[in-house]
């Protein structure tokens, strides 16, 4: 690069210093842009003031047309010579798309019919220093859209619509629970013992205590503390974290939410999970029908139930509850399953035949309940059959969505349980859950009997917004950094 260069760019560098140096700290905004749009007739000639970013310029001789984008959507901002003064006028032919302005004047259509303002005076709110993607093409790569997504949510309407849409989804869920009377309260992110879950956690250094300790894979331990505690409903949502795949339906970082009530079981766990969802398909679309994928999925409830035992015998042919160890491991590598080091057990053996073998079909809300003991250290026994526990997972579309229990309140067993978990995390198993003597032990202070369920806001937002991948629906999904 030659001097001239340099001095050159050193030049621009300083403009441009000084030029967004002027820019206002404030603006006032007292309209939006689909809102004018949408009721046209309560706006029309009426003045209005409006804030947006420029995504399209056209000129024509003594008028410009410009495309502005608020938060809402966008509206056309007509500017013309005649109105506005040659100095005004002429300063519109510095603008680029991306630049942001402040507009006011007043709503009306134009010769063609596009509602539009006619602008009687402006300000320049922004300069972009870098242009913006062509308007037409948009954001269209999936990794630069995933890693630059304050310009995929500048340049593609459907992003912006997924991003509202899961916002609202939190929104209706919180407000559902509210009103059944549950209170939502935070636990800790960083926990010294990691538990609520089969998962490999990821490690943390806290250096003020100089301890190691783990980001949360649940919050499950910590809000059963707070049922033993007094509170009889209570629930949060919250980001975990999970050091597993990343695929379409996974991601080391996700939300979750969770929530427990006390005097209840799984079954209770079940009306209140295919409500919820009832509830806010019917907020959000105005019916309990989506469709997903190409498919049409119905939310109205009660959702079907089958028995997670029966589900894979009917594919088998057999009763994988009665076989030996050696006989359910030979079905499984039969069927594709690899088990090797820690995952040579009797509990990864059932959840993965019943992700091979029956997951795939559930496309319409169905209950899987009824789960084999080794699979849930956290669960009550089946009642009149203690080879079994009282869990359910939901499945929609092949994915899970919900886990339930109906929680396990004795301390003895719960003791066991985790005695069992520390025999598989020495056989290599590494999302064995640890043993947690502190939530033991308030358990020993008495347990009500308990409903508990998890459910993936992230999943769940891919259903309701006809998003293929995870990493739609999650803004900033973890992704491989560029060499």
């Amino acid at each position: 690069m030659s001097f001239e260069s340099i001095y050159i760019d050193r030049m621009a560098e300083d403009y441009m210093r000084k030029l967004i140096a002027k820019m206002p700290y404030s603006y006032r905004a007292n309209a939006a842009a689909v809102r004018i749009k949408d009721n046209y007739q309560k706006y029309e000639n009426k003045k209005v003031s409006v804030a947006g970013r420029i995504m399209a310029i056209r000129k024509s001789g003594k008028l410009i047309f410009m495309d502005l984008q608020d938060g809402t959507g966008k509206i056309q901002a007509y500017f013309d010579y005649s109105a506005l003064g040659e100095k005004p006028f002429e300063k519109l032919k510095s603008f680029n798309a991306g630049d942001m302005l402040g507009v006011k004047g007043t709503v009306f259509k134009t010769t063609p019919g596009e509602i539009s303002i006619n602008v009687k005076a402006y300000r320049q709110l922004a300069k972009a220093i870098r242009m913006l993607p062509d308007k037409w093409k948009g954001v269209q790569d999936v990794e630069t859209r995933y890693r630059k997504r304050h310009l995929d949510l500048l340049m593609n309407e459907e992003s912006r619509s997924i991003a509202q849409k899961r916002s609202q989804m939190v929104s209706l869920i919180r407000k559902f629970l509210d009103k059944k009377g549950f209170m939502e309260f935070e636990t800790p992110a960083i926990q010294p013992l990691y538990g609520g879950g089969d998962a490999q956690p990821f490690k943390v250094h806290v250096n003020t205590l100089d301890e190691d300790d783990y980001l949360r894979i649940a919050d499950e331990l910590y809000l059963k503390r707070l049922i033993i505690g007094g509170f009889e409903k209570v629930y949060e949502i919250y980001k975990a974290f999970r050091n597993e795949d990343i695929d379409t339906t996974h991601s080391p970082e996700f939300t979750m939410i969770e929530w427990y009530q006390a005097y209840v079981d799984y079954n209770d766990m079940m009306k209140l999970n295919e409500k919820l969802l009832e509830y806010v398909t019917k907020e959000m679309f105005g019916k309990d029908e989506i469709t997903y994928q190409g498919n049409k999925i119905s939310f109205k409830a009660p959702f079907k139930r089958v028995k997670f035992i029966e589900s894979i015998n009917e594919k088998v042919g057999g009763d994988v509850l009665l076989m030996s160890d050696d006989e359910l491991f030979a079905l499984a590598e039969k069927n594709g399953i690899r088990l090797a080091g820690g995952t040579r057990n009797r509990a990864h053996a059932y959840a993965k035949l019943l992700e091979v073998l029956v997951q795939p079909f559930l496309m319409q809300p169905t209950f899987v309940i009824d789960f084999p003991r080794e699979t849930s250290p956290l669960t009550r026994p089946k009642r009149g059959n203690p080879k079994l526990v009282e869990r359910f997972e939901l499945y929609i579309s092949g994915m899970e969505i919900s886990n339930s229990y109906s929680e396990l309140q004795n301390p003895i067993i719960q003791r066991e349980n985790f005695e069992e978990e520390a025999k598989k995390s020495a056989q290599g198993d590494k999302e064995a859950e640890p043993m947690d003597t502190d939530f033991i032990e308030a358990m020993e202070h008495g347990m009500p009997p308990t409903g508990g369920l998890g459910m993936g806001i992230d999943r769940l937002a891919m259903l309701l917004t006809d998003s293929k991948s995870i990493k739609e629906v999650i803004l900033f999904p973890m992704e491989r950094r560029g060499s």
